[in-house]
């Protein structure tokens, strides 16, 4: 690690995971090593890149904007290499940013075989259902539902699921089914990020629009753990195929209301284009797009 080119991406590596200890495993370092290597970094360009404390290490305002014009330059001299080599090779790290569900149910089970094949490339999964901001939080691929405001950025699409109502058989069999939306306001309704509307679902049937107030008695935070909470009878929840599909085609759950349309949602893979995109990351949405051809 003496060059000042791997010294830069070890910088980069602290930055995004907020510990020289985590980033000195990622490269082979003991915590002592990657603290010194910076603080030789921080002596040479005559500023504090971070400020340290006992748990954790946070980037300074001089770090940050740092880590901001760094990044896509080191994209830059990686995608100049994989050019020259010439030979295919995937290498160094791709960050992917997703919803957490999302990955859980349909990125993390395809995995397994782009990384086979890619023997020698290490990607970081980045999961929040919060909106990721690709050059902020350094995101080389973005996994995005809904529709897409930023014309700045490329996108492509990869796969798209109706939205649905779900129960579980308990809860149903409790209080009861459903014959119509107007239905849904003596029932518990379960409210998530991907839920329709804060306060309001609409409906769409035979060409007929119908509005309908909801009230939530369990508000959270991830979208798996409204699925989790329609699978422990806690209520209905409103969200994509795409997060509970398994428990849909097992029995778990079931679609509530299903001759009413709530929408669809896409999914799109998003990269910055402001910045030229490592090929790590063009292959990485290339895969998932002739994955999820073949699935959907």
């Amino acid at each position: 690690m003496n060059d000042r080119i791997s010294t830069l991406q070890l910088f980069c590596r602290v930055a995004r995971t907020g510990s020289f200890t985590a980033a000195g495993k990622e490269v082979g370092l003991s915590q002592p090593s990657v603290s010194r290597i910076i603080s030789n970094l921080e002596k040479d360009l005559g500023e504090a890149l971070f400020v340290r404390s006992t748990h954790a290490v946070s980037l300074t305002e001089v770090g940050e904007g740092y880590l901001q014009r760094l990044e896509p330059i080191l994209s830059s001299l990686e995608e100049a290499n994989h050019l020259v080599r010439g030979d295919g090779t995937l290498r160094g790290r791709l960050r992917v940013g997703s919803a957490t569900s999302f990955a859980m149910r349909e990125v993390i089970p395809r995995l397994p075989a782009f990384l086979e094949a890619n023997p020698e490339l290490h990607v970081d999964l980045v999961l929040t259902d919060a909106r990721q901001e690709l050059i902020d939080q350094g995101i080389d691929v973005a996994l995005r539902f809904g529709a897409l405001s930023d014309s700045s950025m490329v996108a492509r699409k990869l796969t798209k699921g109706p939205r649905i109502l779900a129960a579980s058989p308990v809860y149903l069999e409790k209080a009861g089914k459903l014959d119509s939306p107007a239905d849904l306001a003596r029932h518990r309704m379960i409210l998530g990020p991907s839920s329709v509307g804060a306060v309001g679902w609409s409906f769409k049937k035979d060409g007929k629009e119908l509005s309908v107030q909801v009230e939530s008695q369990l508000m959270v935070t991830v979208n798996e753990a409204s699925t989790a909470a329609a699978l422990a009878g806690m209520g209905i929840i409103s969200t994509s195929i795409l997060g509970c599909r398994k428990e849909i085609d097992s029995g778990d759950l079931v679609r509530v209301l299903p001759d009413w349309e709530i929408g669809s949602v896409e999914v799109h893979a998003v990269i910055a284009a402001g910045r030229n995109a490592k090929p790590s990351a063009r292959a990485f949405v290339d895969y998932l797009a002739k994955s999820f051809r073949i699935d959907v």
